[in-house]
């Protein structure tokens, strides 16, 4: 389902207005909200937001299980990582106990190792059955990627795994990543995607041939849940019906 908005602004908007709702019911039905959060620059307004009002007024905050859709491999404290991204502008300001928060990093172990036990978390926090986030939000690159799933790389044929960590040669570091399976596995999965750099990628995943080793966000095709995409003006100026 694709909404189209004017601009960033509207569609951040939108999105607050989604992750409330979704936070609402999931806790009037389960008693928790499990959500994996996305990084990059999409969704620095949506958390902003969150932390105002109306929003923060709306969310039940204390039940919150909070996780990531992936992470590039370095300190928590490192400004390219999405948790510190997350941590400052959310996470720092709202009532979310410490113990419910799962970042994709450690000191401890290498990528692999982490990965695996990132997995062992997902298998204790969903009582041993396959995790089925209440929402995973989402970004998509100019590439058409989307978490750690990058044109080209082995990880978009995992079956198996949760968890994925590898060394993603062009920007010569390790990612982790949830994997396709797990990630289609949600209840509610919004990709946020605007500005006119994505145009051409939109399309080709919306519109295109089926290509996920190019366009890996067509990957993202939930069985059971549904997923939004929430797009600005220019970034569906190419699709069929908006020029």
């Amino acid at each position: 389902m694709i909404h189209v908005f004017k601009n960033s602004a509207e569609l951040s908007k939108a999105a607050a207005e989604l992750f409330a709702q979704a936070a609402r019911e999931a806790v009037r039905e389960n008693g928790r909200f499990t959500v994996a959060l996305t990084g990059g620059s999409s969704p620095v307004q949506l958390y902003t937001l969150l932390t105002q009002k109306p929003y923060v007024n709306q969310i039940p905050w204390e039940k919150l299980f909070v996780f990531w859709g992936d992470e590039r491999w370095v300190p928590l404290t490192d400004d390219r990582s999405n948790y510190k991204m997350a941590l400052d502008t959310l996470l720092s300001k709202v009532p979310v106990p410490a113990s419910q928060i799962f970042p994709m990093w450690s000191k401890e172990a290498s990528p692999e190792e982490f990965a695996q036990q990132y997995e062992n978390q997902l298998h204790q926090q969903f009582n041993n059955s396959t995790p089925q986030f209440d929402l995973i939000l989402l970004g998509m690159g100019d590439d058409g990627h989307t978490a750690s799933l990058f044109p080209g790389t082995s990880v978009l044929a995992e079956k198996e795994k949760w968890v994925q960590a590898y060394y993603l040669e062009p920007q010569q570091m390790h990612r982790i990543t949830l994997t396709a399976p797990i990630i289609n596995q949600a209840k509610k999965i919004l990709f946020l995607t605007y500005g006119e750099k994505k145009a051409l990628a939109l399309y080709e995943v919306l519109e295109g041939e089926r290509n996920p080793t190019n366009y890996p966000s067509q990957l993202i095709q939930p069985q059971q849940g549904e997923a939004m995409w929430l797009v600005d003006d220019a970034a569906a100026k190419k699709l069929l019906g908006q020029e």
